[in-house]
């Protein structure tokens, strides 16, 4: 064998390495980006589950008559403005995380405002419907809470992938982006005053 061919093949068997690492670290992060996309996009079907039964709650509530118009209409809006806020799972980026947070935070606060007011109507308490729509809404919020915190875990496995060396060197090459996480409310750490008032 030729001398010079000694230093040709070992060159060629490194390269031939790095480029073997680098479609390794690629693809897993490629899959590890997909996993945490599909786990929002499981995030947004919990809340177009629980958009869906608000509408059908909101039918409920107004057969009760004498029910506060006001605290419907605020339900029907924020319902309707926390539907029209949605992310497309390629472009998750913290500023349109928190818009479609605000949104539906505002859903909840409104829905809440529905729930405490529903207490001075007997009748509608009674309501079959009405007592069914609100265990699958609270059901909802459950599955709400695991499929965000599903999502976080699959962001924080990509994040880690992408940010350790020597893969965050090839994460910058390829175009890899740490993704945001979905975060508490403002104030989420603090218990919410309730009031009973109705005077």
């Amino acid at each position: 064998m030729k001398k010079w061919l000694i230093p040709v093949i070992i060159i060629a068997l490194l390269g031939f390495a790095i480029y073997q690492w680098a479609v390794g670290f690629n693809n897993t992060a490629v899959e590890y980006e997909a996993n945490a996309k599909t786990a929002w996009s499981n995030v947004e079907s919990s809340y177009q589950r629980r958009n869906d039964l608000i509408g059908n709650l909101v039918k409920t509530v107004q057969g009760a008559a004498d029910f506060e118009r006001n605290t419907l209409r605020e339900v029907i809006e924020a319902r309707a403005k926390a539907t029209s806020t949605t992310i497309d799972a390629s472009n998750l980026t913290a500023e349109n995380m928190s818009q479609f947070q605000q949104a539906q935070s505002g859903l909840s606060g409104a829905l809440s405002k529905l729930l405490v007011s529903v207490e001075r109507y007997p009748e509608l308490k009674a309501n079959q419907n009405f007592l069914e729509l609100q265990s699958q809404l609270e059901g909802t919020e459950n599955r709400i809470n695991v499929a965000r915190d599903r999502y976080n875990e699959k962001v924080n496995t990509y994040d880690i992938y992408i940010s350790k060396f020597p893969g965050s060197v090839l994460a910058g090459w390829f175009g890899f982006e740490e993704m945001p996480r979905y975060k508490a409310d403002p104030g989420g750490e603090n218990a919410p005053d309730v009031d009973f008032d109705f005077n």
